[in-house]
């Protein structure tokens, strides 16, 4: 599976953010592909089950040709919502709700199928046997053509690896967030070839005023003219110079970050400006 340099998430286009009109989105998935971001991703609980409809309207009126573009779904966790009858915020990976699932996702994107299906985030509850069934019958009916999960530990993952194959672990990774550079879950996915996206790839660099965070600009500040990039470009790629092969997801919706942010692909930072920044951030040298 191949997927763009840049994911552009769509969780902040409906409700849960920005509230994009259909026009705006039309406008953004103009723009992402103007870019060569090609690659979208959602979740069927985004807006409260609401926004891969909304997304869907918009693509259908864009006149983009399906294949030119991939789209991510995740499916699993049940949300306390108007939409949805729920006493309490839980996960579902029973065949029948996965199956379920799915067919809603591609009637709300107006899809006859998803590049990509994850699940959302492991269940204590989750039966891999019968996760892989349904997978498995997926793939077969032409409904999703790639399987993978998001923010799975190493073992994890490990555990559902061992009844049907995964392709991809979308995690939480920053320059603020990357437990997962030392506690063994990029390590796994490097050893078995499973690729790692990241969300919230800025962390909360522009989200908080810590000493961390001072920390931090006050490097990318020294950075940002030797590179001639701007901050967020910087944290990206510092993602992006990562072995693993990590694939930033961007919130964004505004068109020059998102134009920004595919010009961080381009930035190949040298290995102690790359230390500087982690250092930065750490607050201490490496061990």
């Amino acid at each position: 599976m191949t997927y763009s340099k840049i994911i552009a998430g769509t969780m902040t286009w409906g409700q849960w953010g920005k509230s994009l009109s259909k026009n705006d989105m039309m406008a953004r998935l103009d723009h992402c592909l103007k870019e060569n971001i090609t690659t979208f991703d959602h979740a069927d609980i985004y807006g409260g089950y609401t926004t891969e409809n909304e997304f869907g309207h918009a693509f259908k009126e864009s006149n983009i040709r399906r294949e030119a573009v991939q789209f991510i779904s995740k499916c699993g966790i049940q949300y306390m919502s108007t939409n949805r009858n729920n006493s309490v915020k839980h996960y579902d990976y029973s065949k029948e709700y996965i199956f379920w699932s799915v067919e809603q996702s591609l009637k709300n994107l107006q899809t006859e199928y998803l590049d990509t299906l994850l699940l959302h985030r492991p269940s204590p509850l989750m039966q891999p046997d019968d996760i892989a069934e349904a997978i498995i019958k997926l793939k077969k009916d032409g409904k999703i053509k790639h399987f993978g999960v998001s923010n799975f530990s190493a073992s994890q993952i490990a555990l559902l690896s061992k009844y049907i194959p995964t392709t991809v672990n979308q995690i939480e990774f920053s320059l603020t967030q990357h437990k997962a550079m030392h506690d063994g879950t990029l390590d796994y996915m490097q050893l078995h070839q499973i690729k790692p996206m990241a969300w919230s790839p800025l962390g909360c660099v522009f989200k908080d005023n810590t000493n961390q965070t001072l920390r931090i600009k006050k490097q990318l500040d020294i950075l940002s003219e030797k590179y001639q990039a701007t901050h967020d470009q910087l944290l990206l790629a510092w993602i992006l110079k990562h072995p693993s092969g990590i694939t930033p997801v961007i919130g964004t919706t505004n068109l020059e970050r998102i134009t920004q942010a595919q010009q961080a692909t381009k930035i190949d930072l040298e290995i102690e400006d790359w230390f500087l920044i982690l250092v930065a951030s750490q607050g201490h040298k490496v061990p």
